[in-house]
């Protein structure tokens, strides 16, 4: 079996040493070049043909999401951002993502050595998984259309409609953007939207924000006690497990810094689960693409409860982790292209 074949790009000779040693002792992947920056690093990725790129967004001569743009378009291949914990690095990664990035690190701070550990096995999981990733060339930027107009939409009785109903979301690797595929179409008046995608802590909040931007329904991170209501998504904060709870007609977000499940937190299974538990058969269950197991079993307890549940297609995955687990488990009602999601959701709460 051949190695993964990584290249890193980025202008720190401490960071390249580092993500060197770590990746070239793996026995599964290896280091065929570095390069400072992108100009000298585009002739290293054409002659050898990478399998995975780690790039940097703030370097000389072009920045990484110039790169990334040019790269994306011309000869796509999977790129792993390498980032700042800082409000315009995760501004910048978001960007990343939406340009094609498969995933991101923050970058290692400068007492890695007390963690090498877990970042070593973070980073070199991340490049496994890259190495799988279905990447497809960056096309000319498109406006999504909400599927019920929002004129439409606020005509809408809210005090009547789908009062007890409730949309939950569960994504990792690609998530991002198939999360904002399906919220940018929700109409203001859909019921409320409750949503894990597995991201570190000093990135959601921007997350939230960018999708608050873009859509018609409210977006934001999920605060504790939080009531859940409609025309709105609660995205689970980075670091913490989100569910949702109940007090007579009315839900509400529950954190908690629980142990991780299925190694991450927030778990998409913690929150699957605890809607289970409170809503019957009223919830639509939803899973998207990611690397693992994670929400498969949620799923499947949604959907014995009797709830109507959906996972992504493999075709339009990033990683057909999650969803193919959800499927083999049967515990998806319907496998979508990540385009129809939205407007089945709609199908099912009697959207025309």
């Amino acid at each position: 079996m051949s190695k993964i074949k990584v290249i890193i790009v980025d202008d720190s000779a401490l960071i390249r040493a580092l993500l060197k040693e770590i990746i070239n002792q793996q026995p599964d992947m290896e280091v065929v070049a570095v390069a400072n920056d992108p100009i000298a690093a585009r002739e290293k990725i054409r002659a050898l043909q990478p399998d995975v790129i780690t790039l940097d967004i703030e370097m000389p001569h072009m920045d990484g999401l110039e790169f990334l743009e040019k790269l994306m378009r011309l000869h796509p291949l999977p790129v792993i951002m390498i980032s700042t914990h800082t409000v315009k690095g995760s501004a910048a990664t978001l960007r990343a993502l939406e340009l094609g990035a498969v995933d991101f690190i923050a970058k290692p701070k400068v007492d890695i050595q007390n963690k090498l550990e877990t970042y070593a096995s973070l980073i070199t999981e991340k490049i496994r998984i890259a190495a799988q990733a279905n990447v497809r060339p960056l096309l000319g930027s498109s406006t999504i259309k909400p599927v019920v107009s929002p004129k439409k939409a606020r005509a809408l009785n809210t005090t009547t409609t789908n009062l007890e109903k409730l949309i939950v979301i569960g994504a990792s690797t690609g998530g991002t953007e198939a999360i904002k595929e399906i919220l940018i179409r929700m109409p203001i008046d859909c019921p409320p939207i409750v949503v894990v995608q597995h991201m570190p802590e000093g990135f959601t909040k921007s997350y939230a924000a960018r999708l608050d931007s873009l859509c018609e329904i409210a977006v934001n991170e999920a605060l504790h006690g939080e009531r859940v209501v409609a025309g709105h998504a609660y995205l689970a904060p980075g670091g913490v497990h989100l569910s949702v709870t109940r007090k007579n007609k009315q839900f509400f977000c529950q954190i908690s810094d629980s142990e991780p499940v299925n190694y991450h937190r927030p778990s998409v299974d913690v929150l699957f689960n605890s809607v289970a538990a409170v809503v019957k058969d009223n919830a639509i269950g939803v899973i998207l693409t990611g690397m693992g197991k994670d929400g498969a079993a949620g799923l499947k307890l949604l959907h014995d409860k009797g709830c109507k549940t959906f996972a992504q297609n493999k075709a339009s995955c990033v990683v057909f982790g999650m969803p193919k687990e959800a499927i083999e488990r049967g515990a998806a009602d319907e496998v979508l292209p990540l385009d129809e999601i939205a407007e089945r959701i709609l199908g099912e709460l009697g959207y025309a």
